[in-house]
């Protein structure tokens, strides 16, 4: 049995989780990936992986055995993208990460028209509110939504964002609509924990900054959970701009104090620093460029 192929089976279970997943995501059936697996245990005479009904877990060999793998395959298809490089044709496997709300969103519609534009790459697309480490995790590009900082990583500007503080009809009109922003801080608030500044919001106002502590009487770490509850007259919240855009269309929420803008952020395509990037990237970041170009939110 071709070891290469054993070893693209073992990652692919241990990547997704479960033979299940990993036979979907290498478009096979679960007994050849049980197989596969079975076999390479059987020629290295040792077990890689725990097996449960619940979970399944690496052993301390099967750890060391898959960082080995993850980079053999990784050469692997960095070779084979090289070699395609000269043609400038798109081809292999893209693993990309994006942010969970954004991605479902905004990002999820677009991946079918870019594989039917560029039939030879697949998507490996993980969904992920973390910042991950693209070099250490093996990812080719990411979607972030940030103030960037400085760092080793390439980026492309896709389009941006800014948080809009809004609130539903109803709940204005049983509690009162505030007048500035230091009014927040008598008024139920449902707060976004990931926020950078935290649960000190911050705006430009006509004369300056201002900035409030506030005291939110729900927190989450879901742009999508707070907007449920702002949604269902529960309080205001201080949410992107691309999340409420919709809701601020069609009424069910209201923006409050435009005059007081919060932060803008950009949001990113951001890739590892290369000689050569390779032609699938360059084509996911082209085709995103060309997506965003015209945005469907409020700016």
């Amino acid at each position: 049995m071709d070891r290469f192929q054993e070893m693209r089976a073992f990652v692919a279970v241990v990547d997704a989780g479960s033979f299940v997943r990993g036979a979907d995501a290498l478009g096979v059936s679960k007994t050849a990936v049980s197989r596969l697996v079975g076999e390479l245990e059987a020629r290295l005479g040792t077990r890689l992986l725990h097996r449960t009904t619940r979970r399944l877990s690496l052993t301390p060999e099967g750890e060391v055995f898959h960082a080995r793998c993850r980079q053999l395959l990784d050469d692997v298809d960095e070779a084979e993208a090289e070699l395609t490089a000269q043609s400038g044709e798109a081809i292999g496997q893209l693993r990309v990460n994006v942010p969970v709300t954004f991605g479902l969103m905004h990002l999820a519609p677009l991946w079918p028209a870019f594989m039917t534009v560029h039939p030879r790459v697949s998507l490996d697309v993980t969904l992920s509110d973390r910042v991950v480490d693209l070099v250490d995790e093996g990812y080719d590009l990411a979607v972030r939504i940030a103030r960037l900082q400085s760092s080793s990583l390439v980026s492309r500007r896709l389009t941006s964002t800014r948080l809009i503080l809004c609130a539903s009809p109803d709940y204005l009109r049983q509690h009162g609509t505030p007048a500035h922003p230091s009014e927040l801080a008598g008024h139920a608030v449902i707060a976004y924990t990931l926020l950078a500044t935290g649960e000190q919001w911050t705006f430009e106002g006509p004369h300056g900054p201002v900035s409030v502590k506030v005291r939110p009487r729900m927190r989450t770490n879901s742009g999508d959970t707070c907007c449920a509850a702002a949604v269902q007259h529960q309080g205001i919240v201080l949410q992107p701009s691309f999340l409420v855009g919709a809701h601020l269309a069609s009424g069910a929420l209201v923006e409050l104090l435009p005059e007081y803008r919060s932060i803008e952020l950009g949001v990113y395509a951001v890739y590892p620093t290369r000689t050569h990037l390779t032609p699938k990237v360059r084509a996911l970041v082209d085709f995103l460029v060309d997506a965003f170009r015209m945005r469907a939110w409020p700016a």
